[in-house]
């Protein structure tokens, strides 16, 4: 039986795509926080982003299967895409608990989600059962203590981690390719690949 990972960050996203800045925050995380494995879920209805189509979960699984293909440190999760309903982060934590038992989980998140994680279901159970590493670009400055003061189960679990400012996102890509304009080294190779056959984002 293999050895349960200590320390597994938790990197939720829609990932449509997933690209190059998913691959080096993610990277920046495991790095600086120690972690033993990085699992990427992908949401299948994020309660946050209810007013748009999202791509096939197909699509972005087989896109995430390409993208972390020789990472052994990275995994795909499918934890959110296997109940149905909103992909809310307590849920999806409180699963992975009863999956990897003996292990610390660390929730990766943007400063943006951070500053929001009041409005979020249940943000106090999320503080109780994985600690919250956010990624701190050098442009920004944050007020965690007015975040822990609505959310006090998350005094002494936030982890700050500086990451580069990465001008790349999923929408932006989303556009290029239907201007037509090229994705190469914005997305790995065979992600470039694969939205090419497969015609998305026409």
């Amino acid at each position: 039986m293999a050895e349960e990972p200590g320390r597994i960050g938790v990197f939720g996203g829609t990932f449509d795509p997933v690209h190059i800045g998913h691959l080096i925050i993610a990277e920046e995380f495991r790095y600086r926080l120690r972690l033993d494995r990085v699992l990427f879920l992908p949401a299948r209805q994020p309660p946050h982003k209810t007013d748009r189509e999202i791509t096939p979960e197909a699509h972005r699984v087989a896109m995430l299967q390409l993208a972390l293909a020789g990472n052994p440190s990275f995994t795909l999760s499918t934890v959110d895409l296997d109940r149905p309903g909103p992909s809310f982060t307590a849920d999806s934590l409180e699963i992975l608990h009863r999956e990897y038992p003996a292990s610390t989980l660390y929730f990766l998140m943007g400063e943006d989600s951070l500053r929001d994680l009041p409005t979020w279901h249940d943000p106090n159970r999320i503080a109780r059962q994985a600690y919250l590493g956010v990624a701190l670009r050098p442009d920004v400055t944050l007020d965690v203590e007015a975040v822990v003061r609505q959310v006090p189960e998350a005094r002494g679990r936030i982890e700050m981690v500086s990451v580069p400012l990465i001008g790349i996102s999923s929408q932006s890509i989303r556009q290029r390719v239907r201007e037509g304009l090229p994705i190469r080294y914005q997305v790995p190779l065979q992600v470039e690949r694969y939205i090419e056959q497969q015609g998305l984002y026409r």
